[in-house]
C-alpha cells in the first residue's frame, strides 16, 4: 500500500516521526541542544498518543468517561468522580513529560528551562488522539502562569511545585472556574463571594460550568471579597486547594454535565460552601489576571484545533489511499485530490502560524517583547482562536465525508473527532465574544495599524512574485477596510468584526506560507500556491488545477 507523506501506515503509528512541519518548527525555534532532547521525547510521545493513549481515549469515550459518586454509603456528599484506570496511566504519563511543568522549571537533562513552543507541540501531538483530556492539562498550565506571575511566595510554595509535577512530587492539576449561571461570558455579573475569616478568606456560592471539577488539585476561582465594588473591578482572584488535609475543602458537585464531545474531562456544577481560599496577587486585579489566563488557554485551544485538523486529514488520506469505487482507488478522482490537496494546504500554514503566534508569546511571557509587539500577540491570539476552532469543525466534517456512510459509524475515529471539535468554537470565548477582543484592541491600542505594519514589513522581505503581489493587494485592501471600521460607530464594529477576523487570519497565514515556500522550498511551494489561490479564489474556471497538478508530488508515497 502507498502511504500518504504525513502519514503513519495502519497499526502502530507516530504522531510525529513523519510531521515534518513540526520539525522544522522545532529546528527553527530551539537551540541545538533543546532541539536534539525535544526530537528524541516527541518522537517517544508521539508514539505514545498515537497509539496507547489513543486507544484509551475511545474506551473513555464509549464506555468509560467520568461519573459522579455524590454520596458514600453512610450517606455522606464526597463528590467523588471516578475514572477510568486507563485515563489515570493518561494522566500520569502526559504530566511526566513536562508538559506543563517543564514551562517552569528546569529540564533535568539539558540543564535549561522549557518554554511554550516546546509544550505546545506535547499539546498538538497529545490532541491529535485525545483533545478532551488536553482541557485538564490547559487548566493545570494556566494556573501554573497565574501562581507563578502572580502569587506571592508563600501561596506560591505552596502549590506550584505540585501544579508542576512531573512525578518528583505529587500532581495537582488545576482548574479555573469562571461562568456562573447569571454571568457566563459576562463575568462581571459574578457573585461568589469571599468572606474573610481566620486563616485567609471562605468562598460561598456556585460556578456552573466548571470543567476537571473532582481531578483538580487546586482551582484558581474568581469571587467577590464583601464590600468589593460590583462589577468586573471587584473581583479577586483565589487559589482554592480541593482537599485539605484529605477531607473536601467546603467543596460539592452537584453534577456533571452530558455534553457532546471532549467526555474525557469532567464538567460540573460545583457549589463552595466555606470553601479556604488564599488570595493571588493584588486583590483589585482578579479579572486582569485570569484573563492573561484566558489568552494561554486560548492558544491550547488553537493547538487542540490543529492537533484535529491533523488527525481528520490524515484519517482522510489514508482511507482514500485504500479506499476503491468505480474500479478506481478514491486519490485517482480529482475531485478527491482537490479536497486532499487544499486541506493538506491549510493545515500545514494555520500550523505554522499558530507556532509562529507561539514563539512570539514566549517573548511576551519572558517579558521581551514590545508594547507593539504584545498588542500584536493578543490579536492574533483572538483571530488564530476563532479562524483554527472553526476549521477544526470543517476538517472534521470534511474526513467523515471522504469516508462516506463509515465516517459516521463509531468504529471510525472521524465522528469523536467532530464532537470534539465543536467545543472548541465555544470554549474560551466565541466567535462573539472574540470580535469585541478586535474591538477593544482596535479601539484602545489602534491594533490593526499594528496588524498592517507587521505583514507590510514581513512582505517586504520576501523576493517579489506574483502571489506575493496578490497578498500585498489584498492586505492594502483589507488596511482600508480596518481603518473604516475604526471609525464605526459601536454596533456596526460588532457587526463586521468576524468576517473582519477571518480576512486577517486569511492573510497572516498566507504571508507565513509565502515565507515558508521561500525558506525551506520543496513541496512547500506549491502548496503556498495553492493556498494563495484557494483563500483569494484567483483561479479561472477551466484554469489548470493545481491541486491536481502536484498531487503526487505533495501526496504521493
Amino acid at each position: 500500500m502507498v502511504v500518504l507523506k504525513g502519514q503513519a501506515p495502519a497499526g502502530e503509528r507516530n504522531f510525529y516521526t513523519k510531521d515534518e512541519t513540526l520539525k522544522k518548527i522545532l529546528a527553527n525555534s530551539l537551540p541545538a541542544d533543546f532541539q536534539a532532547y525535544a526530537d528524541r521525547e516527541l518522537s517517544s510521545f508521539g508514539r505514545l498518543a498515537a497509539n496507547e493513549i489513543d486507544e484509551r481515549a475511545r474506551h473513555t469515550d464509549r464506555e468509560g468517561a467520568p461519573k459522579l459518586e455524590k454520596y458514600d454509603r453512610l450517606g455522606e456528599d464526597i463528590s467523588h468522580v471516578w475514572v477510568n484506570e486507563g485515563y489515570k496511566k493518561t494522566v500520569l504519563e502526559t504530566y511526566a513529560t513536562g508538559i506543563v511543568g517543564y514551562v517552569h522549571k528546569e529540564i533535568p537533562e539539558i540543564g535549561r528551562k522549557g518554554n511554550y513552543v516546546y509544550s505546545f507541540a506535547q499539546g498538538y501531538l497529545l490532541s491529535q488522539s485525545e483533545p478532551g483530556f488536553y482541557c485538564p492539562v490547559t487548566l493545570t498550565m494556566a494556573t501554573a502562569y497565574l501562581l507563578d506571575h502572580f502569587a506571592d511566595q508563600e501561596v506560591k510554595e505552596r502549590f506550584l511545585p505540585h501544579v508542576c509535577a512531573t512525578g518528583d512530587v505529587e500532581l495537582f492539576e488545576g482548574a479555573t472556574f469562571l461562568t456562573e449561571r447569571q454571568g457566563g461570558s459576562d463575568v462581571g455579573a459574578n457573585e461568589v463571594k469571599a468572606v474573610e475569616s481566620e486563616s485567609g478568606y471562605r468562598l460561598y456560592g456556585e460556578k456552573y460550568f466548571a470543567s476537571n471539577a473532582g481531578m483538580a488539585g487546586v482551582a484558581m476561582v474568581l469571587a467577590r471579597i464583601e464590600g468589593a465594588p460590583e462589577g468586573s473591578r471587584g473581583l479577586t482572584l483565589f487559589a482554592v486547594p480541593w482537599r485539605i488535609d484529605g477531607k473536601l475543602n467546603g467543596i460539592k458537585i452537584r453534577r456533571l454535565k452530558d455534553k457532546l464531545g471532549v467526555r474525557a474531562v469532567p464538567s460540573g456544577e460545583v457549589e463552595f460552601d466555606g470553601a479556604e481560599a488564599f488570595v493571588v496577587g493584588d486583590p483589585a486585579q482578579g479579572l486582569k489576571y485570569m484573563m492573561e489566563a484566558l489568552n494561554l488557554s486560548r492558544i491550547c485551544n488553537a493547538v487542540a484545533s490543529i492537533g484535529i485538523m491533523k488527525r481528520a486529514l490524515d484519517e482522510a488520506g489514508e482511507y482514500a489511499e485504500r479506499r476503491n469505487a468505480f474500479g478506481r482507488k478514491l486519490t485517482d478522482f480529482p475531485m478527491v485530490q482537490d479536497s486532499l490537496m487544499k486541506l493538506r494546504a491549510k493545515q500545514e500554514f494555520e500550523t505554522a502560524a499558530i507556532f509562529d503566534l507561539i514563539t512570539l508569546y514566549d517573548q511576551v511571557t519572558a517579558g521581551e517583547a514590545s508594547s507593539e509587539e504584545q498588542v500584536l500577540n493578543r490579536l492574533l491570539i483572538a483571530i488564530l482562536k476563532k479562524e483554527s476552532a472553526e476549521q477544526a469543525i470543517h476538517f472534521s466534517h470534511e474526513a467523515i465525508e471522504m469516508h462516506g456512510g463509515n465516517g459516521y459509524i463509531e468504529d471510525f475515529v472521524t465522528s469523536r473527532l467532530l464532537r470534539d471539535a465543536q467545543v472548541l468554537t465555544v470554549w474560551e470565548g466565541t466567535a462573539n465574544i472574540l470580535g469585541l477582543e478586535l474591538i477593544r484592541l482596535v479601539n484602545k491600542f489602534s491594533a490593526h495599524e499594528v496588524f498592517g505594519r507587521h505583514l507590510t514589513g514581513r512582505l517586504d522581505k520576501l523576493a517579489a512574485t506574483a502571489d506575493v503581489e496578490v497578498v500585498r493587494g489584498k492586505l492594502m485592501d483589507l488596511q482600508g477596510e480596518l481603518t473604516a471600521f475604526a471609525g464605526f460607530e459601536p454596533d456596526l464594529q460588532t457587526f463586521e468584526a468576524k468576517i473582519l477576523m477571518q480576512k486577517m487570519a486569511q492573510l497572516f497565514e498566507n504571508v507565513v506560507a509565502l515565507e515558508w515556500a521561500e525558506k525551506h522550498g520543496g513541496v512547500y511551494v506549491p502548496l503556498a500556491e495553492i493556498f494563495t489561490e484557494m483563500t483569494w479564489d484567483t483561479r479561472e474556471l477551466g484554469a489548470e488545477m493545481k491541486t491536481v497538478k502536484y498531487f503526487g508530488y505533495v501526496m504521493g508515497g
